[in-house]
């Protein structure tokens, strides 16, 4: 009986020696101190390709004076990484430029995240809602998945009011089923790079750009920015009305739609245009 208890004696004393051991063994292990704080940078609905460019610099010199961290993400080294058309799921073979694919939304990095690594995040994002579109009826009307994607970012770029988003949309499907100009006058604003806070002039209105959607007929060439699903689903399902004219009413958020011409030219000269 006493050998046993004196076995059991050495085996306790050997378990609170381990226990011990292990106490300080996780005492001694070094303290981890916590990841660094992400970046975030955020791309409004709209923004254009170059646009995204100019954020990216600014939210560089914030890291920079704030933190005292350069990113790898720069002006010229994002534009350089979006600058080279590529084929995109979805649209087929054809290789595109990445205007209208580069998803606007709220996008966290580091230090050592790149602008090809920005850049891929943006397609999978957009990859991801373009997945909830249904293209049933945009396909009925013989429009393509880019025609839609165009569309939509002129719908982003005419609309502040979101309930007039498919209303937009509808006018732009309206006169291309009736061969007419779009006559938006944003795809002139993108192509000559004046912003929404500048009136065009005359001659900047006839300038032949193949953006000119005044000049010529169809859509332009390119998506003009960079649309968010709002719009995006809008120009896939726009409004089932016979609107083929909007004017920008006095509030400056809201518009007059029309069916009529006369109608039209008689809203805009009662209210200065």
């Amino acid at each position: 009986m006493i050998a046993v208890l004196v076995i059991l004696g050495f085996l306790g004393w050997g378990l609170v020696a381990v226990a011990h051991s292990i106490r300080r063994h996780r005492t001694a292990a070094p303290v981890l101190s916590p990841p660094p704080k992400p970046f975030r940078i955020v791309f409004p609905e709209g923004f254009t390709r170059r646009e995204m460019a100019q954020r990216i610099s600014a939210v560089d010199k914030i890291a920079l004076h704030e933190r005292g961290v350069r990113p790898h993400l720069s002006r010229t080294a994002y534009l350089r990484a979006t600058s080279h058309p590529r084929r995109i799921p979805g649209f087929g073979p054809k290789l595109y430029s990445l205007e209208g694919f580069l998803f606007p939304a709220t996008y966290d990095f580091t230090a050592q995240t790149t602008s090809q690594g920005l850049m891929k995040s943006q397609l999978e994002a957009f990859a991801q809602n373009w997945s909830q579109v249904n293209l049933a009826y945009a396909r009925r009307k013989n429009l393509t998945p880019y025609d839609v994607l165009a569309i939509a970012s002129m719908v982003e770029d005419e609309t502040l009011a979101p309930d007039e988003r498919r209303l937009v949309a509808a006018v732009i499907y309206n006169r291309l089923h009736a061969h007419m100009p779009l006559g938006i006058d944003s795809t002139i604003r993108y192509a000559l790079h004046i912003p929404g806070t500048q009136s065009l002039l005359q001659s900047e209105l006839k300038n032949p750009t193949p953006y000119n959607t005044r000049l010529y007929p169809g859509l332009p060439p390119t998506p003009i920015g960079n649309p968010g699903l709002a719009s995006i689903q809008a120009a896939a399902h726009p409004a089932r009305v016979n609107y083929l004219y909007f004017v920008r009413k006095p509030d400056k958020v809201h518009h007059f739609f029309t069916a009529s011409f006369t109608a039209f030219q008689n809203y805009a000269r009662a209210h200065g245009y």
